[in-house]
């Protein structure tokens, strides 16, 4: 079936496109890819001119005007906050005389979570979407176009353009129908049963966790756990990503998806996370601490984000990117991805071959870590 003429035009603010068509267009339940979320982002300067994310949403409308598909896109200046790593091919590109910002990014920003980049139902809709942002690239003289977690879908279709496929992986918590946190150590080895019940016990002893949701989420709340964030990005990373009125609004406006977990030591918070639900799964994201406890990361991130999630019937925790760590507290691997086009064939031909080492090398290294590091029982 052939298409209609589509228009192509670029937002410079998601405010710009009706959230009930963006929405719309979502066929997931993701919550970072959502018109609010994204709009939260840009109206308490976390993306922006300022931070090096200029938006230029990309929108597809039809000849009656209706807008039949959208793909969340920036003008990146550098390549910070993305969780797929292309600084090795920025620093060859300019060694060898390129200018490789700034260039074009789809992704949720600050979020390494797989989530629909084409919004669209349509198939070809998403392939034009696609031949539309690799169009704006080559025709503006970019270095290149990336597209960060996408659908295992729009991945192939991606692959399937012309873009090169890029493969990584996080670690998960699957729910095997678990009745209680007893329950899901009951499926593990003797041994990591023994060591997650002496993690927990010990946290526990030395602090009392909550969990605290919807309408009791305070702006007292929201003041610790940016002070919280703040204190560990200052000691590992720098300023963090996430602005303090974020924090307000976008628990205004998805106070029901938001889940905190706090740790007290007497009536003092003295640690924090933020969780989001979308769908049938609990999204692990930003946390902190104004203490060093043992195990603490542990509880507050993992433990208590499972705990949550067999309680409220969730098939799947999210607790972010990297942490091999994750695997012995029964968080497995799974295959996460990334697409790219890049326009000089002197960068493009060398990051193809590398990618194709890189995808077999992911996963050989999967397949390892999962054999011999796998916390469950064995068959």
């Amino acid at each position: 079936m052939s298409l209609p003429a589509l228009t192509v035009a670029l937002h410079r603010s998601i405010s710009e496109i009706d959230a009930t068509v963006w929405d719309g267009l979502k066929d997931d339940d993701n919550p970072f890819n959502s018109h609010a979320f994204l709009e939260t982002l840009e109206q308490t300067d976390c993306v922006g001119e300022a931070s090096g994310w200029l938006p230029h949403h990309l929108s597809l409308s039809d000849e009656t005007g209706a807008i039949r598909g959208v793909m969340p896109l920036y003008l990146k200046l550098h390549s910070m906050g993305e969780y797929v790593f292309d600084h090795s091919w920025a620093q060859a590109y300019e060694r060898a005389g390129g200018r490789y910002y700034p260039k074009l990014l789809s992704a949720a920003p600050f979020t390494p979570v797989t989530g629909a980049r084409l919004l669209s139902p349509d198939p070809d809709i998403r392939r034009a979407l696609i031949r539309a942002a690799v169009d704006l690239t080559d025709n503006n003289g970019l270095s290149s176009l990336h597209i960060n977690f996408p659908t295992d879908t729009e991945w192939e279709e991606m692959g399937e353009a012309g873009l090169l496929l890029r493969q990584d992986q996080q670690f998960w918590w699957d729910n095997n129908n678990y009745n209680s946190f007893d329950d899901f150590l009951g499926a593990l080895s003797a041994n990591r049963r023994k060591v997650i019940r002496r993690e927990r016990r010990d946290v526990q002893a030395a602090l009392d966790l909550r969990v605290i949701t919807g309408d009791d989420i305070t702006e007292t709340h929201l003041d610790q756990l940016h002070a919280f964030i703040e204190n560990t990005y200052d000691r590992k990373w720098g300023a963090p990503y996430l602005t303090r009125d974020f924090f307000s609004l976008i628990t205004e406006r998805m106070r029901e998806r938001i889940i905190l977990v706090f740790a007290y030591d007497g009536d003092e918070a003295v640690a924090g996370a933020i969780n989001y639900v979308g769908g049938d799964t609990l999204y692990g994201r930003q946390w902190g601490a104004t203490v060093e406890v043992p195990f603490l990361h542990f509880e507050v991130c993992y433990y208590q984000a499972i705990d949550y999630a067999i309680a409220h019937g969730l098939k799947r925790v999210e607790a972010g990117t990297q942490g091999e760590h994750k695997i012995s507290r029964g968080y497995l691997p799974h295959s996460v991805y990334s697409a790219h086009h890049i326009r000089d064939e002197a960068l493009r031909a060398p990051v193809a071959r590398y990618l194709l080492q890189e995808r077999m090398a992911v996963m050989e290294q999967m397949q390892r870590l999962e054999a011999e590091g796998s916390p469950f029982k064995k068959a």
